[in-house]
């Protein structure tokens, strides 16, 4: 269906009309968060593009929002920077924690700042700044302004890794007049699955313009460096305990594992638990919800090793989850146990760990479907089936190393996004 054009430009002026009334509540919300999360409020000139540096000019820009996503992406930019290794390259992200990740793994090769909010003249002096000469957007991300922009400086865009999800394509249904034209200015929507190709079709994308690339967070590399630095941390810090990683958690499932630890505890006497919680201004409150059940705490960044009285390894460091993962027994991914949608359990499946997750899965339904009906992870629906799930791997070993090798075999089977992306992007300049 074709929209008006005139009703297209009322509806993204009035859009933008709102976004701009809405600033203080904005700045109000990234002052409340920064006083548990400080980066929120740091650099925040950066989200209304106003620079204090200068930066490269004309660019390819790969946006990320998060942690996930810019960890999916690494393996892409560092293989373009092979091919291409005069480009300059611009790398967005929207939260702190994926900032520090840009920061630490790719500081002094990437320019970096934060994606400017969806405003027209926040818009535009990005684009004056930077003058991408390509655009890649990761997942799902669709900023009428921003898109407009890129359409109207000529700046090839393309989504990359694409997923949309049931309940986000109805939200977007509603919305077409400010959707269908934001569409219309990609060039190439790369998806995960053919449900993502066939619900961004359905909000208005051209079909001719969606095509099925794979799912890049299957092109994960543990490197030999990792897995030895994984080997060595479990001999020498955790010992011959049982090892058994939360990682990703969010709030309310630290204290359901930690009930699983201390039910387990008497059972399996060497079992050692691993937190990883997913937000950093989150390290001190589980810190204290283990002091209060009178549990043996250790913390990462302090440097000590386990002792047969440690009951808890705390992870208070981001970026170590895939030695992390080589280092430990068992992984229960999380985000699951409580309705947030689940987390990538494909780094923990890669690094040959047997894999669990809880019951809620939305933002990775086909690859936790297509997991199970490879019976290579293990879904568990309560606390009740994980504390069966635990016991039952830590007595048939035979069983953990079949189901922990199919894991790792089911993400070698579905590698090869990466060269395809690769292979899509007009790398060498704006196409003709």
């Amino acid at each position: 269906m074709r929209l008006p054009l005139y009703g297209c430009r009322i509806m993204r002026a009035l859009y933008s009309s709102l976004f701009y009334l809405l600033i203080p509540l904005i700045m109000l919300r990234l002052i409340w968060r920064s006083i548990k999360a400080p980066g929120y409020l740091s650099r925040w000139y950066e989200r209304f593009a106003i620079y204090d540096k200068k930066y490269p000019e004309q660019v390819i820009w790969f946006h990320a929002v998060s942690v996930g996503e810019a960890e999916a992406v690494f393996p892409l930019i560092r293989q373009i920077q092979c091919q291409h290794p005069d480009a300059s390259l611009l790398v967005t992200t929207t939260t702190p924690t994926g900032s520090a990740r840009v920061t630490a793994v790719l500081n002094g090769v990437v320019a970096h700042v934060y994606l400017p909010y969806d405003l027209p003249d926040a818009v535009n002096r990005f684009m004056r700044c930077f003058k991408p000469r390509l655009a890649v957007i990761m997942e799902t991300e669709i900023w009428p302004n921003l898109y407009a922009s890129c359409g109207k400086n000529g700046i090839p865009l393309y989504v990359i890794n694409a997923r949309l999800s049931e309940k986000s394509a109805r939200g977007y249904q509603k919305i077409p007049s400010l959707i269908r034209p934001a569409l219309a200015q990609v060039k190439q929507i790369a998806t995960q699955t053919q449900d993502d190709r066939q619900r961004f079709i359905a909000i208005g994308a051209h079909a001719e313009n969606v095509i099925t690339l794979g799912n890049i967070k299957f092109d994960i590399n543990i490197s030999a460096d990792m897995v030895e630095q994984g080997l060595r941390l479990k001999a020498d810090v955790f010992g011959k305990r049982l090892v058994w990683i939360c990682a990703s958690t969010h709030k309310g499932e630290e204290k359901i594992c930690l009930d699983i630890y201390q039910e387990l505890k008497p059972r399996l006497p060497d079992l050692l638990l691993l937190i990883a919680p997913r937000h950093p201004e989150r390290f001190s409150e589980v810190k204290k919800l283990c002091g209060q059940l009178s549990l043996d705490v250790v913390t990462r960044t302090s440097g000590a090793a386990c002792t047969p009285s440690s009951d808890i390894y705390l992870i208070d460091t981001l970026g170590e989850l895939k030695m992390l993962y080589v280092a430990a027994d068992i992984a229960f991914i999380g985000g699951s146990m409580v309705p947030v949608g689940g987390h990538n359990i494909l780094e923990a499946a890669a690094a040959g760990v047997p894999v669990l997750f809880g019951p809620y899965m939305a933002n990775f339904k086909e690859i936790a479907l297509d997991t199970l009906k490879h019976n290579a992870a293990i879904q568990c629906l309560d606390k009740d089936a994980i504390v069966n799930a635990i016991v039952m791997l830590s007595t048939d070993l035979k069983y953990r190393d079949e189901l922990a090798a199919r894991a790792k075999q089911f993400v070698q089977q579905n590698q090869g996004a990466m060269a395809r992306i690769c292979e899509m992007l007009p790398l060498e300049g704006k196409p003709a």
